[in-house]
């Protein structure tokens, strides 16, 4: 087991729906730390720097109008294996195919509204934690 930090975004459906307390609940209950966390509104320049590996697929422009259309909550989450064991939580991103007792497969009812994003390796973590949280 390697302790790992990686990025939890609660996108803009989330906050919108209430569910950003039951997300960083099931977090912490599982063991995890939220070293830091902040709720924030990504401009475009961000949100397309942060979802960089999809500029120029088609679903990229609804992405960004998307994840820049609320308020999203940010966090920091320590623990061991964070990264793969968030994303397990997290379930798949297509919703259809998140499993029950998942955040998305409980509550998530659409593509591109599906509550949460967390990165997807060290490298990742890595360079989405500078972009939110700086140094």
């Amino acid at each position: 087991m390697a302790h790992q930090k990686t990025l939890i975004l609660c996108k803009p459906d989330a906050v919108k729906r209430r569910l950003v307390g039951e997300i960083v609940g099931r977090f912490e209950k599982k063991g995890f730390t939220v070293e830091q966390m902040k709720l924030m509104t990504l401009d475009r320049e961000t949100a397309a720097n942060h979802y960089a590996e999809h500029d120029g697929k088609p679903f990229f422009d609804s992405l960004l109008d998307f994840i820049t259309s609320g308020p999203i909550v940010a966090m920091c989450i320590a623990g061991d294996d964070a990264i793969s064991v968030c994303r397990l939580m997290m379930g798949a991103t297509k919703f259809t195919e998140a499993a029950p007792g998942t955040i998305r497969g409980d509550y998530a009812h659409s593509f591109t509204e599906n509550l949460v994003h967390g990165s997807d390796s060290e490298a990742s973590a890595e360079r989405e934690l500078k972009l939110f949280f700086g140094g």
